[in-house]
């Protein structure tokens, strides 16, 4: 399933998949209801779809002018993947480029998000990002040798939302240099994290349960490592929104407090604290 917004990116991605032979396609649109336009980015995509003969399928989410960037993209991914459940396709395909790569990259350090911020702008499973080696500018000129048709977004020249003022006012002045040594920065930060969950899931194989650790091996972790440790044992087991700052409480919990206390996680969950062990429980009520 490729998601097609409309703009010169997706528009150009769509292209380049519709000629990969053998290749079965759906075409999705979300019409964030942002702009008072939007409807014609659908309009567009929809005669897109029909031209190369590909299944289209689209919905409304009218959020209002003014809505935040973080509640377009949770609105317009939980549309993405409803959609890949229940076509039963093998994953989103979108067309994030080299400079979205980069732009994510600061976005997320003036957000103060740890290392992993870097590198949050990847393929991953069930989401596929095949244009990440590819800038914008080679993008448009594709588009325009192919002669594609595509619409502009009025509010990515709004200065107001953080990712366009890095777009308009950050990326333009790094120079050739400076974008291949933060692109180098953000291989290297990429490959260390391979490493490091690598290293992660064979220490979560010998626990002795998916939902307890064994609190001594814990404790003898580097704090950086247990943190990470941590954060995909949890993850392992169903809890996924946790930010940097329960992670630190946590660690220093699973580290320091007596046996038989516990500390609040998330979600209902909580985490007891036993003399050999640390365990994943639901809140008792």
């Amino acid at each position: 399933m490729v998601a097609v917004s409309g703009g010169v990116d997706s528009v150009a991605l769509l292209h380049m998949l519709t000629e990969k032979p053998d290749t079965k396609l759906i075409v999705a649109h979300f019409d964030h209801g942002i702009r008072s336009d939007s409807a014609e980015d659908r309009l567009l995509v929809q005669s897109l779809a029909q031209q190369y003969g590909l299944h289209f399928v689209y919905d409304e989410g009218a959020l209002g002018s003014g809505s935040s960037e973080d509640l377009a993209r949770v609105a317009r991914y939980k549309f993405l993947h409803s959609v890949r459940e229940a076509s039963a396709a093998n994953g989103i395909i979108t067309a994030h480029h080299n400079d979205d790569l980069l732009e994510t990259a600061i976005h997320n350090i003036l957000r103060g998000t740890n290392w992993r911020g870097l590198i949050s702008l990847r393929s991953r499973e069930n989401i596929h990002r095949p244009l990440l080696h590819i800038s914008k500018k080679d993008l448009i000129a594709y588009a325009k040798d192919q002669g594609l048709v595509w619409r502009e977004d009025s509010t990515n020249a709004d200065l107001r939302y953080r990712r366009n003022y890095i777009r308009h006012m950050i990326l333009p002045k790094l120079s050739s240099d400076d974008r291949i040594k933060l692109l180098q920065y953000i291989t290297t930060v990429r490959d260390r994290a391979k490493e490091l969950d690598a290293h992660v899931i064979n220490y979560l194989h010998i626990q002795p349960g998916v939902n307890i650790l064994d609190r001594y091996s814990f404790v003898m972790l580097p704090h950086i490592v247990a943190r990470e440790v941590l954060a995909s044992w949890l993850r392992n087991n169903g809890i996924k929104v946790l930010d940097t700052s329960t992670i630190e409480r946590l660690v220093n919990a699973a580290k320091t407090y007596h046996a038989g206390r516990k500390a609040d996680i998330s979600g209902g969950y909580t985490l007891l604290i036993d003399k050999n062990t640390l365990a994943i429980q639901r809140y008792e009520r």
